[in-house]
């Protein structure tokens, strides 16, 4: 399904998302921060989503106290800029607890086959790739590894582009139509180098040609509405380094590199 394809879809599901009931259904207990399932209803539509209240964010050292929320947006709105579509739909609304992101819940066929994970050091996937070694509690070795898959080579450089401080293997699902998606953009758009993530696979590579021409027109789209919309939700220098992140990718032409001065993937992994 193309992006001018999705478009109605996602139109459909922001209007959902904006003014919808939400009804809570429950808590999800492995998230850090206050991570609440819900339903909205609509005009006889409904849609399950995922609300994050600001007033549930749990303090960090290096992001300001109550900006997850706007940031989860922020990664939507880049998302859809890019025209990959790689990040649910998302807005920032009230709700039960108060203001918070909303976004609409992705669910998995159960035939979907994971794309990262850990596996049998001897046993890695044809065309996975290992990007970290581990070992269970018996000591057998293991690795950590995710597919050469496309979709997951363009996830990896919308992470560059939004400085990803979380990618998870658990953050990256596969949804109906069998279309990738990438979840839990709280950490991201740090003025200062913060990528942590799973998906080193092509590091140092160079970019396909789809992600230079993706690049190259949202570079104009920073400076422009897009840079507009964003200053609803980051700083004006948060909107300078993303531009900035553009550019350095556009002249390197390649995947970064892990870095050596901080973690370069996010813990627990998965």
């Amino acid at each position: 399904m193309t992006s001018s394809e999705l478009q109605p879809r996602q139109d459909g599901a922001l209007r959902l998302l904006r003014d919808g009931e939400l009804a809570l259904e429950g808590r999800l207990v492995d998230a850090s921060n206050t991570t609440l399932r819900g339903i909205l209803s609509l005009g006889g539509r409904t849609a399950r989503c995922v609300y994050k209240p600001v007033r549930g964010e749990r303090p960090l050292w290096d992001f300001p106290d109550g900006t997850l929320a706007g940031r989860e947006v922020a990664a939507y709105l880049v998302s859809r800029a890019t025209g990959w579509d790689l990040v649910p739909p998302t807005v920032l609304r009230d709700g039960p607890f108060g203001p918070g992101s909303c976004q609409l819940w992705i669910d998995e066929p159960d035939d979907a086959e994971p794309l990262v994970g850990f596996v049998p050091a001897e046993a890695v996937p044809p065309r996975w790739f290992p990007v970290a070694a581990a070992r269970d509690d018996d000591g057998a070795a293991y690795a950590l590894a995710h597919a050469d898959d496309p979709r997951l080579a363009r996830l990896a450089v919308l992470d560059a582009v939004l400085n990803n401080a979380d990618r998870k293997g658990g953050h990256v699902l596969v949804g109906p139509d069998d279309r990738l998606y990438g979840v839990d953009h709280g950490v991201c758009f740090h003025v200062e180098e913060k990528l942590r993530t799973v998906l080193w696979g092509w590091a140092g590579r160079q970019l396909p040609p789809d992600a230079v021409e993706m690049l190259d027109v949202l570079a104009g789209r920073v400076t422009g509405e897009l840079g507009e919309e964003l200053a609803a939700h980051l700083t004006i220098g948060e909107i300078a380094e993303l531009a900035a992140r553009i550019d350095r990718l556009r002249e390197t032409g390649c995947y970064p590199q892990p870095p050596q001065d901080w973690p370069a993937m996010p813990w627990p992994p998965m």
